[in-house]
């Protein structure tokens, strides 16, 4: 309208991220990504696909280090694996 001013800033559109989750792992976000930390810290990863743990059992969170995959110990080993 001629004569009005509208102080309201325009909306700003930035792109989506894609968000993948796995019921038995991680979430896996397009980068680059920050994630606020319960201390306020902020991490941040510059790479094209983050990894985020969601079990908190990795040694590096927020990022995910597989450690929420089950590792079965095999048994001790075959007496056949020496050839003779």
């Amino acid at each position: 309208m001629p004569g009005t001013s509208d102080s309201s800033p325009a909306p700003v559109h930035t792109p989506a991220r894609r968000v993948s989750g796995d019921p038995q792992g991680p979430v896996l976000i397009e980068g680059p990504v920050e994630i606020v930390l319960d201390d306020g810290s902020v991490a941040r990863s510059d790479r094209f696909v983050v990894a985020v743990c969601t079990c908190r059992r990795s040694r590096t969170y927020p990022w995910c280090d597989t450690s929420h995959r089950c590792r079965e110990r095999g048994g001790p080993p075959s007496e056949d694996r020496n050839p003779r």
